[in-house]
């Protein structure tokens, strides 16, 4: 199963299961940026206990790698689960949010795209994808999450709410990496 049919039987289950949630990391920059090779795809989902047993039957055994016990810990601690489609080693990154402001905003701020056959799949904002890209690279320094921003800027730059994300940025201590990234950008 390639990322692309991951991605969509992800969103079909998340759909039909009225579970909340977005595509971000590198999987939804593609859409509004510069499409690099990625591992993983990364999905923010509103996970409850109540949501994993149809969880499991939507991602069966037969052909996937989810451990019970993993989800009900993310779910109670507020972290992550993984997805694994073992024959083709693709996998799927849940990250249970932690519920902040910030997190509560992004659900607010996402944005549904439809496929070709129909499918609606629920993606970060441009804008938050940024936010937490620099949040990234301010804690490891991996120059990937640059290089993933600069293509938004490129690629859509002037739809982005700049002052949003000078806003958020000031308040997480990231205006200082984003202000030279924008410059940067521009010249």
């Amino acid at each position: 199963m390639d990322q692309r049919r991951l991605l969509h039987h992800a969103a079909r289950c998340f759909n039909d299961l009225a579970i909340r949630y977005f595509v971000t990391g590198s999987m939804a920059t593609f859409l509004y940026g510069e499409p690099r090779f990625t591992q993983d795809i990364d999905i923010v989902a509103e996970i409850q206990e109540g949501h994993i047993p149809a969880l499991l039957r939507s991602f069966p055994e037969t052909e996937f790698y989810i451990d019970e016990f993993s989800i009900r810990r993310a779910v109670l601690a507020k972290s992550q689960f993984n997805i694994i489609h073992p024959s083709s080693g693709n996998k799927i990154d849940v990250i249970i949010p932690k519920g902040g402001s910030f997190d509560r905003g992004r659900f607010e701020r996402r944005r549904a795209v439809r496929t070709p056959d129909g499918l609606t799949i629920q993606y970060s904002s441009p804008e938050d994808i940024i936010i937490s890209k620099l949040e990234f690279y301010r804690e490891g320094r991996s120059e990937k999450h640059l290089r993933d921003i600069a293509g938004i800027i490129k690629i859509s730059g002037e739809e982005l709410d700049l002052g949003y994300i000078a806003s958020i940025t000031q308040g997480k201590g990231l205006r200082e990496i984003w202000e030279d990234l924008l410059e940067g950008a521009r010249k």
